[in-house]
């Protein structure tokens, strides 16, 4: 992993695209706390029924608009996660978790453009996430359009701890609706899943970076976020640092691969 942090995440380089731009514009206006609790009451039903590998082939045709880095479909950014940590002899689960982290961005295929949930809206389902119902920090990418957020007006909403108390816990707070929360659901619901703690973690809060990278939102954090933060990172060098232009065929992976999914999540199929 010789990539610099600096070529990676930079959203200020004169070549940025606009889309980049203009998603997280959309996301600081729209994501509010209710649409966030009416997102989940939504879309966790757990009604639609689908194996995890064809839930791998479709992101065949997602290309993420959030990431400045890389224009490839997601599949490919997810094997190249696995296959770094593969390549580093982690554990098997760790490699599933980087094989699987993103697969919540099935969403947009029972998505739509009003929730962001789309391929052509996805506001509602990538991008760097924050805690609604409490002040945005300046850690946030583009802050500048935090003041664009509805709740940012509303008193309940725009303070330091906001709804919560101190030292909640991440577990106790509700972030900008996405897929990680979304597969972090579905991953919780599925009675055959069982991928260790730390792994889920990683699912759950691995685009939580006004956090785990900015330093924000200490004033929430309980003794155990401490050891959230050590997974998240652990696992974050290789969610970032492994994108590449090579190409992979999912199908070439599958042999190696299927074989730890089923260990893990077991052969029947998933609840979306």
């Amino acid at each position: 992993m010789e990539t610099t942090e600096k070529e990676f995440r930079n959203y200020d380089h004169v070549d940025i695209k606009a889309a980049v731009k203009e998603h997280y514009r959309k996301m600081r206006m729209y994501q509010t706390y209710d649409y966030v609790e009416r997102m989940k009451s939504k879309y966790l039903k757990f009604d639609k029924p689908m194996n995890l590998w064809d839930a791998m082939e479709k992101l065949n045709a997602l290309i993420d608009v959030s990431d400045p880095d890389l224009d490839l479909p997601n599949v490919q950014h997810l094997i190249q996660s696995a296959e770094a940590l593969r390549a580093d002899n982690r554990p098997d689960w760790m490699q599933l978790v980087g094989l699987i982290h993103d697969l919540g961005k099935v969403m947009y295929l029972f998505g739509s453009d009003e929730d962001g949930t789309s391929q052509g809206e996805q506001w509602g389902l990538v991008g760097d996430v924050f805690v609604v119902g409490a002040k945005l920090p300046d850690t946030c990418v583009y802050p500048e359009f935090n003041k664009l957020n509805p709740d940012m007006k509303d008193p309940r909403y725009n303070t330091e701890l906001g709804i919560y108390g101190k030292g909640c816990g991440l577990d106790n707070l509700q972030l900008a609706w996405g897929h990680d929360e979304y597969f972090y659901q579905v991953l919780k619901n599925h009675a055959e899943n069982t991928i260790p703690e730390a792994g889920m973690v990683m699912v759950r809060y691995h685009s939580f970076y006004p956090w785990h990278n900015g330093g924000s939102y200490s004033q929430f954090e309980a003794p155990q976020d401490a050891q959230y933060k050590e997974w998240i990172l652990d696992f974050n060098q290789y969610d970032l640092y492994t994108k590449s232009p090579k190409i992979y065929d999912l199908e070439d992976v599958k042999d190696y691969y299927l074989p730890i999914a089923e260990k893990y999540l077991g052969k029947g199929p998933i609840y979306w």
